[in-house]
């Protein structure tokens, strides 16, 4: 089982970027569908971001398409989101997670410990 840990979260104003990490664990993380999903406070946790094993497939959320870009570095068992234009309605904890690409959700119910965004207007 994979485990992760996210960082890189922080307070920015909208219009700003920042760029998510996920440092994971696990020799067979490269074989990992990997997926960034986020929590608002008082809302379900959401899909966000995924990509494949091999970086060449990736797949957005509508409400990120364009602004949010994941990435992946197997070499370093890590996952990155880098995010741009900010809005308010971004401000989430943000967690990464395999994930069932097909599906959108997470492979199994397990989450670290996430990377707070807040995003001031």
């Amino acid at each position: 089982q994979v485990q992760v840990v996210e960082s890189g979260g922080g307070l920015v104003q909208a219009g700003g970027s920042l760029r998510l990490s996920c440092a994971a664990s696990g020799r067979t993380f490269s074989s990992y569908t990997m997926g960034w999903f986020r929590q608002a406070p008082g809302k379900e946790r959401e899909f966000v971001a995924a990509i494949n094993w091999s970086g060449r497939t990736t797949d957005y959320a509508d409400s990120v398409k364009g602004r949010f870009t994941i990435s992946r570095d197997n070499a370093k068992n890590s996952v990155y989101l880098q995010m741009i234009s900010l809005k308010s309605e971004d401000t989430a904890v943000y967690y990464c997670a395999p994930t069932v690409l097909s599906r959108r959700d997470p492979l199994y119910d397990y989450w670290g410990q996430g990377t707070q965004v807040t995003v001031s207007s």
